[in-house]
């Protein structure tokens, strides 16, 4: 059984530039702010980011974009991020918006190892553009395809060396899913415990699909925003 644990120095710096890389997260709740910080110091670019939202000013994946390291983000919304959508509309950042649950749905298939799903959210929108149609038993449906990345970047509460998971109430909402969509996952976790220490149906994430966990000795004011 291996020991995942790692620097954070050294845990980022296995994403290179043009990588597609996940980050968990619902708003501040297990938005990994650490990893992101640590991956603005060391200034990778031209990287497609996957979140459910791209965080408010100056916090989380706002800083990625300020420092111009951002081509590209898939999301369910942008509204409280005056940066993301400034630089939008000056097509400085691509903006692929996704409905909330289909953007998890695409993620869970990726990881689940599927090729797609139909569906009818959207079909009358601008989101339905470009995306193949399928009539099924006399109704017409759109084909989502799954989301992969080459990382992902996740927030756990709990974790012990070999990379068993627990998330804190919200933080469940992505994080799971994209542990299990991306070909390499990087964890930062809040609280470190021995092998064996969390209850088999406590786990949330299961070691294998952990790469690389790192141990935050504290968290940043960031993370003070949620009290639980």
């Amino acid at each position: 059984m291996t020991n995942k644990l790692a620097s954070i120095e050294t845990a980022v710096a296995a994403i290179g530039d043009g990588a597609t890389i996940m980050i968990g997260g619902f708003g501040v709740p297990g938005t990994p702010f650490c990893l992101i910080d640590e991956l603005v110091r060391q200034g990778q670019k031209n990287l497609t980011l996957i979140k459910n939202d791209a965080n408010e000013d100056a916090m989380g994946v706002d800083h990625l974009l300020a420092n111009a390291q951002v081509d590209k983000v898939i999301v369910s919304h942008i509204g409280l991020n005056s940066n993301a959508i400034s630089m939008m509309n000056d097509g400085r950042l691509e903006v692929e918006l996704c409905a909330q649950g289909i953007l998890a749905e695409r993620i869970r298939n990726a990881g689940a190892g599927l090729f797609g799903f139909l569906t009818d959210i959207g079909i009358d929108t601008i989101l339905a553009k470009d995306k193949p149609r399928f009539d099924v038993d006399g109704q017409t449906l759109l084909l989502e395809k799954p989301l992969h990345a080459d990382f992902a970047l996740v927030h756990a509460y709990q974790a012990d060396s070999l990379g068993n998971l627990v998330y804190a109430a919200a933080a469940q909402n992505f994080n799971p899913l994209m542990a299990m969509a991306a070909r390499h996952v990087i964890v930062e976790t809040e609280e470190l415990l021995d092998n064996g220490e969390l209850a088999p149906e406590a786990i949330h994430t299961p070691a294998p699909f952990v790469d690389t966990l790192v141990h935050l000795p504290e968290l940043t004011e960031a993370y003070g925003v949620v009290r639980r």
